[in-house]
């Protein structure tokens, strides 16, 4: 088991004793999560952090946009109960990068690798994406590389 599972499981329980119901319920949604990816496929695995935190990663993108659809339509409750509940996702998510952060970072990386033309946004993609470890939004890394590569 992870550090990162055992720290979301060690949280549930805290959460159970607090009677935090709204906690309880998307760390709950959570495991059975990272216990779906563990057995999906021909054999049980074993997850790392970097697994579980693509797992996270994943179920907080669909509480947002969840939270998008339900505000849209106007219901305001389910748009609430999915922002908290991404909330509490995003604590065990890495610290986001922002805008001025994520610019010098594309720039390191594609000057490192010698990306220069916007015809190489593919392979530069590829090169940043890994540096990125999902820190970023991929709408938003793509932005930043075009403007690299056209500037």
């Amino acid at each position: 088991m992870s550090s990162l599972e055992e720290r979301i499981r060690a949280d549930l329980t805290t959460a159970m004793r607090e009677r935090d119901k709204g906690r309880t319920s998307a760390l709950r949604m959570l495991i059975a999560a990272i216990g779906e990816e563990k057995v999906a496929g021909d054999a049980a695995k074993e997850l790392t952090d970097d697994d579980v935190e693509k797992i996270i990663q994943r179920l907080a993108k669909q509480r947002s946009e969840a939270a998008d659809a339900y505000a849209e339509a106007g219901r305001d409750e389910q748009a609430a109960a999915e922002l908290a509940e991404r909330e509490v996702l995003a604590v065990y998510l890495p610290e986001p990068l922002g805008e001025e952060e994520l610019a010098a970072l594309v720039a390191e990386v594609l000057a490192a690798e010698g990306f220069d033309a916007p015809s190489q946004m593919g392979q530069a993609m590829k090169a940043v994406q890994p540096k990125i470890a999902g820190r970023a939004e991929g709408k938003a890394v793509a932005a930043a590389v075009k403007a690299h590569l056209a500037g």
